[in-house]
């Protein structure tokens, strides 16, 4: 492409140059992500995946998409961009293995005022080690300069996972009844979700300097560096849940906290009943909350409260399914149990 120049369009505020550019610098952290289904590499106009349905009769593809919102503002007033593309990643392979599914690829968007190609590459970075967390190939992506339609040093990130299971394991909760037990998962933090209140607690829109504090709550880190934790990927450890347990519901705790996002998993008649003093809540939620003057309902109805994930399990197979899970890295507990009623009953 060394002939591919535009004068005329980088001087309406595009350089295609910076576009390849991006793309050589990124091509390293993409190649980590690759596997022997992938076909091909990049440049092409689509993404190439050998689907392998070996050992499933029946296998069904689900999709999911999601960006990182305004996290991406901490990001930015950081200069720090090189795991918000994790977050992008879980908030979109967390919500597929809700249903029992393999995420397989992963496809990301950056929407930028001006392409400053070693950013991006920072941003990709992120996707790339996210989809490794999530054992999922980053098979393609997109950036486009959008000048005169945001400032030069902002962009916006999303991005789209395929995944695969088995129509006969697709979890369903039809035997959920009460008794069963709800597993906790704990997060990293407040993961992708409830930034604009997280920015208001703190005024950080009016005070960014306020990120470089260290209150003495966060144990010797900043505020900036406990906001910007990158999401959790649950995928590995759930996954091999599934492989040996009966796992009854999961439900990703992302916007909307406990109160909406619990029940999304819930057989209709069963309701999640969580003593709250049961809930592992990190400092900076206790502290979001103080300096906000938030209320407790709103604290469980827009942040995760420490809890990034739940499975829905039977009572005999809580135990296994704990064991498994801090097996493979998760400090997971019991959290509740279901209950005649719906919806979420925090006591």
């Amino acid at each position: 492409m060394e002939k591919s120049y535009s004068a005329s369009y980088a001087a309406a505020g595009v350089d295609i140059t910076a576009g390849y550019r991006s793309v050589e610098l990124m091509k390293q952290y993409v190649a980590r992500t690759m596997t022997e289904n992938c076909i091909g590499g990049l440049g092409g106009f689509g993404g190439l995946f050998e689907l392998d349905c070996t050992g499933m009769e029946h296998p069904v593809l689900i999709s999911g998409t999601d960006g990182v919102g305004t996290k991406l503002r901490i990001a930015m007033l950081l200069d720090k961009h090189d795991t918000i593309g994790i977050d992008c990643v879980a908030m979109c392979v967390n919500d597929v293995i809700c249903a029992g599914a393999k995420p397989l690829v992963f496809l990301d968007y950056i929407a930028c005022g001006r392409n400053i190609p070693e950013k991006i590459a920072e941003i990709v970075k992120g996707v790339a080690e996210g989809c490794v967390q999530a054992d999922c190939s980053l098979v393609g992506g997109e950036t486009a300069e959008h000048p005169g339609m945001m400032p030069e040093e902002e962009y916006d990130l999303a991005g789209f996972t395929v995944g695969v299971v088995d129509k006969e394991k697709i979890l369903s909760n039809e035997t959920m009844k009460p008794g069963d037990v709800i597993i906790a998962l704990p997060s990293t933090g407040v993961h992708s979700n409830g930034f604009s209140l997280v920015r208001k607690i703190f005024d950080i829109d009016g005070d960014p300097a306020v990120l470089k504090t260290a209150p003495a709550e966060l144990g010797g880190k900043t505020l900036g560096e406990a906001l910007l934790a990158p999401t959790k990927i649950y995928v590995k450890p759930v996954l091999k849940v599934l492989e040996e347990v009966d796992v009854k519901g999961i439900s990703h705790i992302t916007g909307g906290g406990f109160y909406e996002n619990i029940p999304r998993s819930l057989k209709k008649g069963c309701c999640a009943r969580i003593k709250k003093e049961d809930v592992r809540t990190p400092a900076l939620f206790q502290l979001m909350q103080k300096t906000g003057n938030i209320s407790e309902h709103d604290m469980f109805n827009t942040f995760n409260m420490g809890v990034g994930m739940v499975l829905t399990v039977a009572p005999e197979d809580a135990d296994k399914a704990i064991a498994i899970l801090k097996a493979h890295g998760e400090d997971a507990y019991r959290l509740g149990t279901i209950v005649e009623g719906d919806g979420v009953e925090l006591v």
